[in-house]
């Protein structure tokens, strides 16, 4: 659950940039793997690589209580 919307806003904010998978991984300063991954939904990610990711977009990853 939490992935989806982790990957999906990801996306989101790579095509609003009009970023390349591979733009992104090179300006985030991570691996394009990583990238294809974490848009994938992967359950194991790096979240301080998910956090370098977003910080791109001036996004930060924040504990949430979860919505039932």
């Amino acid at each position: 659950m939490c992935n989806s919307v982790i990957s999906s806003t990801l996306k989101a904010l790579r095509k609003e940039y009009g970023l390349t998978q591979v733009d992104l991984a090179m300006k985030s300063g991570v691996g394009l793997n990583f990238v294809r991954e974490l848009e994938q939904g992967k359950a194991t990610v790096r979240m301080d690589k998910v956090a370098q990711v977003f910080d791109l977009f001036g996004y930060e990853l924040v504990p949430q209580k979860k919505v039932k």
